[in-house]
Formats: C-alpha cells, sequence, structure tokens
C-alpha cells in the first residue's frame, strides 16, 4: 500500500472511531430517558386513567326513573279484570328452530370454535419442525493493530458471505450445506496474494446416538399437539353439546312459565267472577260483607300471583333470547316467544346398562382423558429417552480454493485438490442425571394423575345417568298423580260451588277448593316439563342429543396471512 493510501484509511478510521462513540453516546442518553416510560406508554401501551380503574361510582337508581307511580293503593280499587298489557308481536318458536339459531349465532360457541383453529395452528406450528432452513452470514471486518514484527499484518481488510442450506432429519441429526465467499486483502509485504479470494464448499452431518435418536424421540412435540388439536375438538363438541341441551332445557321452562302464567290468570279470572258474585249478593243482603272482604282478599293474591308468573315468563323469552342471539330478535325487544313444540311423554323402562355403555363410548369428557393417556405416553417416552447421556457424531467435509480471483479459486475448488474430512464425537453424561429423573417421574405422575381422573370421570358420568334415568321415572309417576290430582280437584270445586249457591258453603271453602285445583294444574306443569327435562339430561348424560337430525359443527377458519411479513 502506498503511504498516501496508508494515512488516507488512517483518517478515515479515526472518523468511524469518533462517529461510533458519538453514536453509542447519544444511545445511551436516549435509552436513559426513554426506559423510564416502558410499560407506561413508552413503548405503544394503551392506558386508562387511575380514576376509570380504581375510583367505583355509586348510583342512584330513581334518577333512572321514567315517571313517578303511585306507590299503594286501596283494597277497593283492586282491579276485577287483567289489563289487556301493550299490544307486542308474537314469534312461534318450535324446538328444531331454536336449536339452529343458537348453533348459528350463539356466543359461547363462537368461542369455543377458536380453539380447535388454535390448536390446529399449534400443530402445524410443530409439524414444521423438520422444515430446511436456508442461512446467510455476511460480514466485513476492517481490522488495525500494532505489531512487532514486518511478518505479521497490521491492517486487513475483510468481507465474506456464507449462503447454507440447514437441513434438520427426523432422526434428530442435522445436514448443513454452504458456499462461503470472503476476499481479504492486508498491508503485509510477505503476503502472496493481495487481495487473497477464497472459497470453500462444505457439507456437515451430525446425529445424536443416544439421547435425542430416532424417529419417535424428535416427533414427539408434534403428536403432543396432535392430541391437544384432537382434545380441543372434543372440548368443543362438549360445548356444542352443553349449548343444544341448554336450548332444550330453557326451551321448556318457557313452555312451562307460560302454562303457570295461564293457570294463574284462569284462578283470577274465576276469583274475580266469584267478587262479583259476592257484591251482587251483598246488594241484595243475601250474603254478609265478609263475603265480598274473603274475595277481594283472594283477588289481591290471585293478581301478585299472575304478576310473579308474568315475570317469570319474561325472564325465560330472555334466557331463550340469550341463547338464540337472533340478530332479529334483540334481547330486550319486545317480541313475545310462543313455544310450538308439543311436549313427548315417555312411557317406557329404560335399559339403564346399555344406556350406560352408551354414555361410556360417548362422553367428549372421557374421549378427552382418553386422548391426555395418549399424549401422557409420548411425553413420557420422552423423558425416558431424556435419561440417556449425549453422544452426537459429527463429520464435515470441505473443499478448499484460494487464488488472486474468484474464478481461479473456483477453478481450484472444481479440481478438488485440496480438500478436509473432520469427523468429531461429542459426549455429555450428567452427574447424578437428577434433572432428568425428576422430568421423568413428574411424567409417570402426571399419567397416573389422568387415570385417577378417567375412572373419576367414569363414575361420576354412570351417576349423572342414573340420577337423569330416576328423574325420568319420577316424573311419569308425578304427570300421572298431577292429571289425577286435576281431575278430582276440579270435581271438588264443582261440588263446592252448588253448596255455596245452596248457601250451604262460604267464599272460603270455594277459594280454598280453587287454590287446590290451581296448585294441582301447576304440579301437573311441572312433571310435565321435568319428564322433557330429564329426557335431555339422559341424552346430554349419554353424549348425544334429542331429535331426529344429526348436528355437525365446523372449526373457525383461520386467517391467511403472507408467507414473509417484513
Amino acid at each position: 500500500m502506498s503511504k498516501g493510501t496508508h494515512q488516507n484509511r488512517r483518517r478515515l478510521s479515526r472518523s468511524v472511531a469518533v462517529g461510533a462513540r458519538a453514536g453509542f453516546a447519544v444511545a445511551i442518553a436516549l435509552g436513559s430517558v426513554s426506559c423510564r416510560t416502558f410499560g407506561e406508554g413508552g413503548t405503544g401501551e394503551t392506558l386508562f386513567t387511575k380514576e376509570r380503574l380504581r375510583d367505583i361510582q355509586r348510583k342512584n337508581l330513581a334518577d333512572s326513573g321514567i315517571a313517578n307511580q303511585p306507590a299503594t293503593r286501596a283494597v277497593e280499587d283492586l282491579p276485577t279484570t287483567l289489563p289487556a298489557g301493550p299490544v307486542v308481536a308474537v314469534m312461534p318458536l318450535s324446538l328444531d328452530e331454536c336449536r339452529t339459531a343458537a348453533l348459528a349465532n350463539n356466543l359461547d360457541l363462537a368461542v369455543s370454535r377458536f380453539d380447535p383453529t388454535l390448536a390446529n395452528e399449534r400443530l402445524s406450528a410443530e409439524r414444521a419442525r423438520f422444515e430446511a432452513v436456508f442461512t446467510t452470514d455476511a460480514r466485513y471486518a476492517r481490522l488495525d493493530q500494532a505489531t512487532s514484527s514486518q511478518l505479521s499484518s497490521a491492517q486487513v481488510e475483510q468481507s465474506s458471505v456464507t449462503p447454507g442450506v440447514r437441513i434438520p432429519l427426523q432422526l434428530g441429526g442435522s445436514v448443513s450445506l454452504g458456499l462461503p465467499f470472503e476476499r481479504s486483502a492486508t498491508n503485509n509485504q510477505f503476503s502472496t496474494l493481495d487481495p487473497a479470494y477464497s472459497t470453500n464448499p462444505f457439507a456437515a452431518w451430525e446425529q445424536p446416538l443416544l439421547r435425542g435418536f430416532g424417529v419417535a424421540s424428535n416427533a414427539q412435540p408434534i403428536r403432543v399437539a396432535f392430541y391437544a388439536s384432537q382434545q380441543s375438538q372434543a372440548r368443543t363438541k362438549l360445548e356444542v353439546i352443553r349449548v343444544l341441551a341448554n336450548v332444550d332445557r330453557i326451551y321448556w321452562r318457557l313452555y312451562a312459565a307460560q302454562k303457570q302464567l295461564e293457570v294463574r290468570r284462569a284462578e283470577f279470572d274465576v276469583t274475580s267472577a266469584l267478587l262479583q258474585r259476592n257484591r251482587r249478593r251483598l246488594a241484595l243482603r243475601l250474603d254478609p260483607e265478609v263475603e265480598v272482604l274473603r274475595a277481594e282478599s283472594a283477588l289481591a293474591d290471585r293478581l301478585e300471583a299472575v304478576q310473579v308468573a308474568e315475570n317469570e315468563v319474561l325472564q325465560r323469552q330472555r334466557d331463550l333470547k340469550r341463547i338464540m342471539n337472533r340478530p332479529d330478535l334483540d334481547l330486550d325487544s319486545p317480541t313475545k316467544l310462543t313455544p310450538t313444540t308439543d311436549p313427548v311423554a315417555l312411557f317406557q323402562r329404560l335399559d339403564r346398562e346399555a344406556l350406560s355403555r352408551t354414555a361410556v363410548e360417548n362422553r367428549m369428557e372421557l374421549l378427552e382423558t382418553e386422548l391426555q393417556l395418549l399424549s401422557d405416553g409420548a411425553v413420557v417416552q420422552g423423558a425416558r429417552n431424556g435419561l440417556l447421556p449425549l453422544a452426537a457424531l459429527s463429520y464435515t467435509y470441505r473443499v478448499n480454493g484460494l487464488g488472486s480471483t474468484f474464478d481461479e479459486a473456483f477453478a481450484q475448488v472444481d479440481d478438488n485438490r485440496f480438500s478436509d474430512n473432520i469427523v468429531g464425537v461429542r459426549i455429555e453424561v450428567p452427574i447424578g442425571n437428577e434433572a432428568a429423573r425428576s422430568r421423568l417421574r413428574q411424567a409417570l405422575a402426571t399419567r397416573m394423575q389422568t387415570l385417577a381422573t378417567k375412572a373419576q370421570r367414569t363414575l361420576q358420568i354412570r351417576q349423572e345417568l342414573s340420577d337423569a334415568v330416576d328423574a325420568l321415572d319420577l316424573s311419569r309417576q308425578n304427570i300421572i298423580a298431577a292429571q289425577r290430582r286435576v281431575i278430582l280437584a276440579r270435581r271438588v270445586l264443582e261440588a263446592e260451588g252448588r253448596q255455596l249457591d245452596a248457601g250451604q258453603r262460604t267464599s272460603t271453602e270455594v277459594l280454598d277448593a280453587q287454590s287446590r285445583l290451581a296448585s294441582a294444574r301447576s304440579a301437573e306443569v311441572l312433571a310435565v316439563t321435568n319428564h322433557q327435562i330429564s329426557q335431555v339430561d339422559i341424552a346430554f348424560a349419554t353424549g348425544t342429543l334429542l331429535g331426529a337430525g344429526n348436528v355437525y359443527w365446523e372449526p373457525v377458519t383461520a386467517p391467511r396471512v403472507r408467507r414473509y411479513i417484513p
């Protein structure tokens, strides 16, 4: 190198050094300032005020009132007929329509359907562990060192690029292929080539022989992710069954609430008619005033019962609207839902043993446990492999080429005059190996816990099934008893009415007979509803659904992304 070139390079080196020191100083100064706000909005966090997070406001419900209403009313002013109420739209719904709407719109299912998608993406990520990787290492170095001899290089300028491919092997090893290029310039006056160009293509292979050897050991994360994916599908199927079973239960509870409202309205009408009768007879001085007071008191009780029944209907309608979540049926919409599906009585004995076998085969909780046992087995197998020492065999073959140009270097590589063969063995033996033993003990204990969980769930499922079958038998008997009660209570009411007209009974006996008839009708409605819900519970306990059609669900489709996102 010439003296002028040497001085220019020294000036450039000083400038680079000064610039680097200034850059480091600025970076440290900026870092010392901005780090104080990291986690408090300094890195783009969305901030909420402390008042929003900590202050609890008070609410005066009186401020939300629409209009002042009279708090009390005299007994004499109680209405003798029920108010007509606002005219609202009526929507008849069958049970199948409710199931279809819930399957399409229910938010619980919308959330659960993401679980299989996420688990499948985790499985895809694990399957990609054997993908080949393209690597590139580019470097530039400018070295300036003091030397005590002219035989050593004081100034060296080096640049290199090493493209390559790394291929993971299913047996646990890897193969690496590389084609490095390097250019080197030096001020060593004894250097034969200045600048010198070299290329050294190589192929390297490394394979563990004990720990980490084999397809079973290296595919263990894929198997675990696969079982986890199937578990998520089983859990989602269980959620679908649970939601649709809840649709059935809420549907029949709405049916019961509306039937109860009909009973209470009919009871109110009969009591109102009795009050009008007693008032006419009081005006004719045929009955004492106490008969009117008894009827008014009973009418107030019946009015309260009607109001409670109406509120129950509203709540059950809201439950059904929420679980269906139809876009055209808002939660607070005044639309009245009317069940159109008639209850079906099942008057036959059920085979408990056959139902129990069906439950063990179909319940998703047990399938999830079976999949967890398979996953635990894979983890145990991997933990056993982790007990082995690490012994890795490696081999590298490299061809060396050097010249004053890249063409000369490649020509030397093509002649294959200079080649390296490197064989190595690496061994690691943990002293005591306590970490690997602990991992194996943990894996074995986890599998034992899963076995205990399976036995626990099996026993619980059998109990749920037996309870549901007993409830079905009881509801069937209750239906027969309630129907008998209704017939007898109606006869008693008719007889008490005739006795009242003959002047041999008071309103008290008639009102008591009327209450017993209403109670019998309510018990019949409750028995019929429990009979339907018991059938739903039996189907749920066996991992199935009532109805003729099968239900099929699909997971949510994951969003598409580009192969490489900058």
